[in-house]
């Protein structure tokens, strides 16, 4: 028997606080899920593949969160850099989550680094630091300044005609935050475009199979999230998503 409250997976990252490791998840996401939602969070751990069968019985849907580090290049053919924190951890929990949620219909929503997450998954690369690249503007935040200004509206983006994010706004630009440095270079095979910044970088996407729920986002909305009405709607079409899987699995 499901209780009423959907209850969505939500995985940690490994952090060293010395001398000892911790998986955490930081609370923004946690109150996404809770008043964003109305539903219960389910934390996995970073453990790797092995519990994953398991914890995915037990959810409605992946919530996949930003984080301070970035995917390890290997993982989608580039060379290893020196600069960028990695966690290896969560590496080897989401990669084969993500695949292990697709092919159960398990609806997933990518936020940042959860968004970089599903593209390479889905075989597509990232470019290490945006604001490198010719003529691209810098996406990172000012990190001198109060967290309400970094994660204040930064930029317009342009919602894909026909899309999913145009139909929830209403229109063909919304207004996002923007706190990251890695990007989409090559978007995945089976994955289309939903928005686009100024500079051409994909900020957000979805997956092609019409009876697949996989979306993600560059920006992020679980800041504030029950202040913003299109970062609200987002959670709320994940919702949506978890509740009609929820009914075609009872």
């Amino acid at each position: 028997m499901h209780s009423k409250k959907l209850k969505i997976g939500i995985v940690a990252d490994c952090k060293l606080l010395d001398p000892h490791y911790f998986h955490s998840i930081g609370d923004k996401y946690l109150r996404a899920i809770t008043e964003g939602m109305g539903a219960t969070p389910i934390l996995i751990p970073a453990l790797g593949a092995d519990l994953l069968d398991e914890y995915l019985a037990m959810v409605d849907g992946v919530l996949l969160t930003g984080a301070y580090s970035n995917v390890e290049p290997h993982h989608y053919g580039a060379e290893k850099n020196q600069s960028p924190v990695h966690d290896p951890q969560r590496d080897a929990t989401t990669l084969p989550l993500i695949s292990k949620a697709i092919d159960a219909n398990v609806p997933i929503f990518g936020i940042c680094r959860g968004f970089q997450e599903i593209n390479v998954v889905y075989g597509g690369t990232l470019h290490e630091k945006v604001q490198n690249l010719p003529n691209m503007l810098d996406h990172r935040e000012d990190s001198s300044a109060e967290v309400e200004e970094q994660y204040a509206p930064a930029h317009e983006i342009a919602l894909t005609e026909g899309g999913l994010l145009a139909s929830l706004v209403g229109g063909p630009v919304a207004s996002v935050n923007s706190v990251h440095q890695q990007g989409v270079k090559v978007l995945g095979s089976g994955l289309k475009v939903e928005a686009l910044a100024p500079d051409g970088l994909v900020e957000a996407f979805q997956s092609e199979q019409a009876d697949r729920f996989v979306l993600a986002v560059q920006w992020h909305p679980e800041w504030k999230v029950t202040e913003n009405p299109f970062y609200l709607s987002l959670f709320q079409a994940f919702k949506q998503a978890c509740l009609d899987r929820r009914a075609q699995t009872q």
